[in-house]
């Protein structure tokens, strides 16, 4: 294969990966947080996680 070829499918594949995460604040994106170590949260995600979960 080329390396254009797998450039490609590789993208492709990230894009289907990506798509399949639940929607931030959505109650599936709270749960899959709540099961995920703290410690590996994002300042981002931690911010987020308060403002949609905990202080609705």
């Amino acid at each position: 294969m080329s390396k254009f070829t797998v450039v490609t499918l590789s993208l492709v594949l990230v894009g289907f990966l990506g798509a399949c995460s639940p929607e931030v604040g959505s109650e599936a994106w709270c749960k899959q947080m709540k099961e995920k170590p703290s410690g590996d949260w994002s300042a981002n995600e931690a911010k987020d996680y308060a403002k949609h979960c905990v202080f609705k």
